[in-house]
């Protein structure tokens, strides 16, 4: 049986977007750790314990996946389609989280199973808002099989 660990896994590959993302987290004190993957080879090697996750125990999911869907190696919405084509990973919640507004990256994305679309905005107030928000439903609100 799978089970949900605490951890956020972060998909992003601007450095500043990732800073951004991580204060915002720091300042929402939102708890969970956070692993930051820099590309989408990356995100599937934590998703799926390989590479340099070797070892890690793949049944321990991150309890929510933030994903950008423009990334080297590998786009997001790849990643999202590889999880969600594995048994072991396919119920994880991704959120794209985005800078495109682009409405065939949002269809794309819900078809790939997408559990929601969320674009960045540019100022950090409201980028705080969205995070805290985010975390409040998906960490807090929302139910999983595997969170109760």
């Amino acid at each position: 049986m799978h089970a949900y660990n605490t951890t956020i896994l972060l998909v992003e590959d601007n450095p500043d977007d990732e800073a951004l993302a991580l204060r915002a987290l720091k300042k929402t004190e939102i708890q969970n750790d956070v692993i930051v993957a820099r590309d989408g080879q990356e995100a599937l090697d934590y998703v799926f314990a390989e590479g340099k996750f070797e070892g890690r125990d793949i049944n321990d999911c991150p309890r929510l996946i933030l994903l950008d869907i423009k990334l080297p190696k590998l786009s997001g919405l790849d990643v999202l389609k590889n999880i969600r084509k594995d048994n072991r990973t396919q119920l994880i919640p991704v959120v794209l989280l985005t800078s495109s507004d682009e409405a065939r990256d949002m269809i794309e994305g819900y078809r790939s199973g997408a559990n929601s679309f969320i674009s960045k905005p540019v100022d950090f107030n409201e980028f705080v808002n969205q995070v805290k928000t985010l975390g409040k439903y998906w960490l807090g609100i929302n139910k999983t099989p595997y969170t109760h």
